[in-house]
Formats: structure tokens, sequence, C-alpha cells
């Protein structure tokens, strides 16, 4: 019999303890294996000077999905710049990525821009005639937009050698958002629009 009552009086002592979710010093419920807090979903920014946050193999599907015919390792280098150079100057990678596929349209060439310029942004190609700027490789074409946007949204020094040429003719910090490049950057009065539907496209595909 007191076997019988020790066993009760032990179950209705210990069921409490085990059943109560773990705290943590300040009260709080302690998240555990089998309930984990979800992660935030990234958003994307139209910022300039803000972060990107589209990984190396979305931004090549994205890309690839509106041009089929590029070489995937030649596109991973490519991102894989635009996201260093952006993070060294504090610019927004997903911005200047989705500008350098409206600038280029995909990667085609098919305006006044040829490939072989390395320019990814359409520096200097003031008109349907003008070639625009010439760089010496990948890089620093991709480290001369990076710098132009920089010099439009930010009034902070370049982290980098200065690779582009036109970086002193920018009124300096007079732009935030990819909306505030209509008139600047282009003259097309939808510049800004387009740039703003690729980048929630890139998000939603």
């Amino acid at each position: 019999m007191l076997h019988r009552v020790a066993f009760i009086l032990l179950f209705v002592f210990l069921i409490p303890v085990i059943s109560l979710p773990a705290v943590d010093e300040e009260g709080g419920r302690k998240g555990s294996a089998i309930d984990p807090k979800p992660a935030p979903k990234a958003a994307p920014s139209i910022f300039i000077m803000d972060k990107g946050y589209k990984p190396v193999p979305g931004l090549i599907s994205f890309m690839l999905q509106h041009n089929r015919s590029l070489d995937t390792i030649y596109l991973a280098r490519l991102l894989k710049t635009y996201i260093s150079e952006s993070q060294l100057e504090g610019v927004n990678y997903d911005v200047a990525v989705v500008q350098m596929c409206l600038e280029t349209g995909f990667l085609r060439f098919n305006g006044s821009v040829s490939r072989f310029q390395n320019n990814f942004c359409g520096l200097g190609a003031v008109s349907a005639s003008a070639a625009g700027d010439w760089f010496g490789s990948m890089e620093e074409g991709i480290r001369a937009h990076i710098q132009h946007l920089k010099a439009y949204a930010s009034t902070d020094p370049l982290n980098a050698a200065p690779v582009d040429k036109r970086f002193r003719h920018v009124r300096r910090g007079t732009v935030f958002t990819l909306h505030d490049l209509t008139g600047r950057w282009a003259t097309d009065p939808k510049y800004g629009e387009k740039l703003d539907y690729l980048l929630r496209k890139l998000y939603r595909d």
C-alpha cells in the first residue's frame, strides 16, 4: 500500500515538471528541435545603399530564365564579383544585378555597348550611337558600375581604387532608391519602374 501511495505521489509531482516547456533565464520559452522558430524571409530592398540577399544560385537561375545561352561558369564568376564589389562599398547587389540585366538585355548586348567593353551598366552610352566606356576586365567593369551607384547614393569615400571615370561628375548623395535613378542614370521615364519590376521578379522566381 505504501509503495502504491509513493508511486502516485511521484507521478503527481513529476508530470508537471516533465510537461512544462523549458524557459530561459528571462522567463521566455526556449526553442527546441521539434519547435523551431522560422527564419525571417528576406525581402528585396529598393534602397541602393543596403544589403542584397539573393544567393548566387538564385541569381544564376533568374538570368538563365531570360537568356538560356549564358555560360553558368561565367555567370557564377560575374555574379560573385558583383556581390564582393557591392559588399565592399555597401551597395545593394540585388539592385546592381537587375540594373545590369536591364542595361545589357541579360548580357545579350543588343544596344550600342558591345560585350567586349566590359561595360555592364551603360556608362558613357548617352545616346543610341554612343558606345560608352571601355574597361580592361570584367572585374574592372563591375567595379566601375558599383562605384557609380555609390557616387549617386552616398557621400562616403570609395573603399576600392577608383576606376569609374565619371565618378567626379556625379552630384553625390542625391539618389536613395532605384526609382530615383530615373532621369539621372537614364532618361527613360519608366527606368525606375523597370528596375523595380525586375527586382520583384527576381524574388518571385
